[in-house]
């Protein structure tokens, strides 16, 4: 079995690799296990599941406690290297970045929106973020995969032309401050993607969602790593409402039946 800081380095190096690092991202045990099953590396939280799943909006309303539980949950729940999704670092980044290598987890995205402020924190303390949280992992012996995110095309500031040069200064400096791959939600198109790869020259990670090219599509542009963000856990919602307003309208079993996992392969995704 490897140890947390080998996981570390493993996933480091698939950021490096020819094929394109492709996260799914997981918001409870069960989840995370179908997804090890399905032969991914690695596998990612999602905060948005997370807090979901357990009574929060997202946006740091979960106490930073029990998304570090949820995170040292799944992470003991799989053999594979995991990284979460740990928003802006709850307030105390020193103890969120301490608490997330003890829950086991090797990487970590950190976005740049203040939430209480609703708007972008400045570079210089959103590197500094990036620079303790280094300092930190290092002294804590686990090389953490820091994956820097910018929300400057989430939140639509400006033409995309002024976006563009506004998100590569912020992904520029962070990765001067230390972050292993910068993070770009929010962008979809093929040509501006292309353009961040040739400018940043560093491994990109891209949200997958609607109108993104494909998988393959983004390795031939570039793209180190595709995520899904909560999409898959959203999704799961879809269908349960689906069922739900089926059994309410008609009284019928189609959705619940179509496609859903034996009972005895669920229970065998946690036995010895």
């Amino acid at each position: 079995m490897k140890t947390q800081n080998e996981k570390a380095e493993f996933f480091a190096s698939l950021h490096r690799g020819p094929e394109i690092l492709v996260l799914p991202n997981a918001w409870d045990c069960a989840s995370a296990r179908i997804f090890e099953q399905a032969g991914f590396p690695a596998i990612a939280t999602t905060s948005a599941g997370i807090a979901f799943s357990l009574g929060y909006s997202d946006g740091e309303r979960i106490p930073q406690d029990l998304m570090l539980a949820t995170v040292g949950q799944i992470t003991d729940s799989v053999e594979l290297p995991v990284t979460a999704d740990l928003e802006a670092g709850y307030g105390d980044v020193a103890k969120t970045t301490a608490g997330l290598i003890a829950a086991g987890a090797v990487g970590l995205n950190l976005e740049d929106m203040d939430h209480d402020s609703q708007s972008l924190a400045p570079i210089p303390a959103q590197s500094e973020k990036i620079a303790m949280i280094r300092r930190i992992a290092t002294g804590l012996g686990v090389n953490l995969v820091i994956n820097a995110r910018t929300d400057v095309f989430l939140a639509e500031i400006g033409e995309p032309a002024a976006r563009f040069d506004r998100a590569c200064e912020r992904l520029q400096a962070y990765i001067a401050a230390g972050a292993d791959c910068v993070f770009l939600p929010g962008v979809a198109d093929e040509n501006m993607i292309r353009r961040v790869v040739e400018t940043l020259k560093f491994p990109l990670n891209i949200l997958a969602g609607a109108n993104l090219p494909t998988i393959p599509r983004l390795r031939q542009l570039g793209v180190a790593r595709v995520s899904v963000g909560s999409g898959i856990m959203r999704a799961t919602l879809g269908l349960t409402r689906r069922i739900a307003q089926e059994l309410k309208q008609s009284g019928t079993y189609s959705a619940l039946l179509e496609g859903t996992m034996p009972f005895a392969e669920a229970n065998a995704l946690f036995e010895a």
